[in-house]
């Protein structure tokens, strides 16, 4: 795999220009800002968020047609600007910065060529895109685990529709949605405030929506706000309030775009930080701490109180089910890594759409339409899959041998706010 990422980034590096001048990395920065703000308007998913000046956005219309060769040259002329700036030996240069925007720029050269028509396969998007080398994982990996899940469930037939029989018991009705998303995020703002400053301006809006390829999406707005969107095609679970209250809001993607906006932009000047693009390294970042953040707020047993003692009760599902039901959780979240080889083979053409459904179905425990959905998802975002998985787990290494322990609330916490308020990857967390 490392070869694959070696040869991908000389084969970015060769069509570079070689005549770049030397150009101060702030200026490299608003050039790179208001690149990605131009390839945003012809996919309006790149553009994940903005808070930098009015006038960096594009003042003029899209051409009718994309201009790929130029967006391709622009981000090979920014990425060897940043080289030049690197070979200069000044001292006073930011290399691991210049490193770091270098990512973002490989991975907005890949974006445009893929608007553009260009296919790279599972594992070569996850390196390009997201600097990240995802695992193979053989099928009989998971069927063992669905061989465990088939012993904890009670009666016959298929599994997945025996798991969406058992899961029932656990929806949130709809009219106390509210309820239970306010109850849940309450409980992790304030857990996150007690270790982290947050501004006294934070805050988030709540919206529940339809019609949407993800369960739950954040945008950021800038100074210390979000829109928080909540999808309700499908019932919604109990155990999903503290996951989208965490993930979306405290201390995930609300708290991570937070602390970049103070820490990088406001802090530093690091005006890159201004645009998130969605397509890049920051958000194998971004989606494996939110999923990290989540046993930040709830560690453990923790959990299983809180949903217990306290959502539980709003539903009026009844406390003695709390056990089996975090048992199956449990096991169930040991299967994330199918989703990487279900898109691995569907997006490398190994297998149809149609098989492609029926795995979601069996190793994710979907029902037939929730399945659809998934892969929808898949088809949209393709390798994108990989940074809720392989970025929490690698997230949860890098604090671990950052010295993270769960008995050191305070030591735990403050690794985690540095790992939010600074520039990572994949390549560059603790291995």
């Amino acid at each position: 795999m490392k070869k694959i990422v070696t040869a991908l980034v000389c084969l970015f590096l060769s069509s570079c220009s070689p005549d770049s001048k030397t150009h101060n990395i702030d200026t490299i920065a608003e050039e790179y800002v208001r690149l990605v703000l131009q390839v945003g308007q012809y996919d309006s998913a790149v553009v994940d968020a903005y808070f930098g000046p009015e006038e960096w956005k594009p003042s003029e219309q899209k051409a009718t047609v994309f201009p790929l060769e130029t967006l391709v040259h622009s981000a090979n002329d920014l990425y060897d600007k940043g080289t030049v700036l690197l070979e200069s030996k000044n001292p006073n240069v930011n290399a691991s910065r210049i490193e770091m925007l270098q990512k973002q720029l490989i991975a907005l050269r890949t974006k445009v060529e893929m608007i553009g028509g260009k296919t790279y396969s599972f594992d070569e998007e996850a390196a390009l895109l997201y600097d990240a080398e995802p695992p193979f994982y053989p099928l009989s990996y998971f069927d063992k685990l669905l061989d465990e899940m088939d012993q904890l469930l009670d009666g016959d037939g298929v599994l997945s529709s025996r798991y969406t029989t058992f899961m029932e018991q656990f929806i949130i009705p709809k009219d106390l949605l509210d309820s239970v998303f306010n109850v849940a995020t309450a409980e992790s703002r304030a857990i996150t405030k007690q270790y982290l400053d947050l501004p006294t301006q934070e805050n988030f809006v709540l919206e529940y929506v339809n019609d949407k390829v993800w369960s739950g999406y954040n945008y950021y707005q800038g100074d210390s706000q979000s829109l928080i969107q909540i999808n309700t095609d499908f019932p919604i679970h109990i155990d999903r309030a503290i996951d989208l209250a965490s993930h979306e809001g405290y201390p995930g993607h609300h708290i991570y775009m937070m602390l970049l906006d103070q820490n990088l932009v406001n802090t530093k000047g690091w005006m890159e930080y201004s645009v998130y693009p969605l397509f890049s390294p920051l958000s194998f970042i971004s989606e494996g701490s939110a999923n990290y953040g989540i046993d930040m707020v709830f560690p453990g047993e923790k959990r299983l109180a809180f949903e217990r003692d306290v959502l539980f009760p709003i539903v009026g599902i009844s406390k003695k089910k709390a056990q089996k039901f975090h048992k199956v959780q449990e096991l169930k979240s040991k299967l994330k890594y199918a989703e990487n080889e279900i898109a691995r083979r569907y997006l490398n053409g190994v297998i149809g759409k149609e098989d492609a459904i029926g795995m979601i179905e069996k190793y994710l425990l979907f029902s037939p339409k929730k399945a659809i959905q998934r892969l929808n998802f898949i088809e949209t975002n393709r390798s994108y899959v990989i940074n809720y998985n392989l970025g929490r787990d690698q997230v949860a290494n890098h604090m671990k041998l950052s010295g993270a322990d769960s008995e050191l609330p305070e030591k735990r916490w403050e690794i985690f706010k540095e790992l939010l308020s600074n520039p990572y990857s994949s390549s560059t967390l603790k291995k």
